[in-house]
């Protein structure tokens, strides 16, 4: 992901929600959201060029998504992926805490990351920038983009005004978290300067939703969880002129409420 806004139980009636999009490259293969076969309670995307992904969502609860960190002064490539972070955490069982406690010892084998990875019971931010270790994340709203958490870039504090003005309103829907991150308009110089944002790139990518030649926002994401258990997913594919491209909508229920019995847990027989 490039982008996500949300809020961490800051709603009884809705733990979670979410609104992200995942910029890259075009000609990068990829499959669009869908349960993975070797991991049926797992909803996400797939890079089929390093087979990792970029968030997803299990049936039990686990959350996880993960951003580049973006540093010009850094351009050696790492030996590892980072779309292996959330499938890693999402296909196991580790708490957040212990499965980022054991990251921290081995996340200079990536390239620069944000990574998020919840339950039902918490939600933890790690970077491998910084020097500073895993941490829960206390009740609120958050912005994530490719700095650390809450950095004040504008497409970040646009999100966040946003979502703010709608906890405040009666009910969620996916199009309306997807508003979130739709803006298309790029940020006017002088608040990218505040940022210490002054090149070319950075005015290009100023915007919650990208499209440039050969690169920009590939899908946006939306969901939420529910106190019942139930996470609701949408997810919209774009092509290379932002047009959209295709939609899936999944609602999820806990194992034990799952009437689609073929997407039984491994072990279930």
């Amino acid at each position: 992901m490039c982008l996500l806004i949300f809020a961490h139980q800051l709603s009884a009636d809705y733990p979670l929600m979410v609104a992200a999009n995942r910029d890259e490259f075009y000609a990068r293969p990829t499959a669009p959201a869908a349960f993975w076969p070797e991991y049926p309670g797992l909803l996400a995307g797939r890079d089929l060029e390093q087979g990792g992904t970029w968030m997803g969502v299990t049936r039990e609860g686990r959350f996880a998504a993960v951003t580049n960190y973006r540093d010009p002064d850094v351009a050696m490539p790492a030996p590892r992926s980072r779309g292996e972070l959330p499938l890693d955490y999402l296909a196991g069982n580790k708490t957040p805490a212990s499965y980022l406690a054991e990251l921290a010892k081995r996340s200079s084998e990536y390239a620069g990351f944000n990574l998020l990875a919840g339950d039902r019971d918490s939600l933890w931010y790690f970077a491998n920038s910084g020097g500073q270790a895993p941490r829960a994340l206390s009740p609120g709203l958050y912005g994530l983009s490719n700095a650390r958490l809450d950095t004040p870039w504008p497409k970040v504090e646009r999100g966040k005004a946003m979502l703010l003005s709608l906890q405040q309103g009666d009910g969620v829907s996916h199009d309306d978290l997807a508003q979130l991150v739709a803006d298309r308009t790029r940020a006017d110089p002088h608040s990218l300067a505040c940022q210490g944002l002054n090149d070319t790139m950075d005015r290009t990518l100023s915007a919650q939703f990208i499209v440039t030649e050969g690169y920009g926002t590939r899908s946006s994401t939306t969901l939420w969880t529910e106190s019942s258990g139930s996470i609701h997913w949408r997810e919209l594919s774009f092509g290379e002129e932002g047009e959209l491209s295709g939609a899936r909508a999944e609602v999820m229920e806990p194992w034990s409420r799952s009437v689609k019995t073929r997407l039984k847990p491994p072990g279930c027989g």
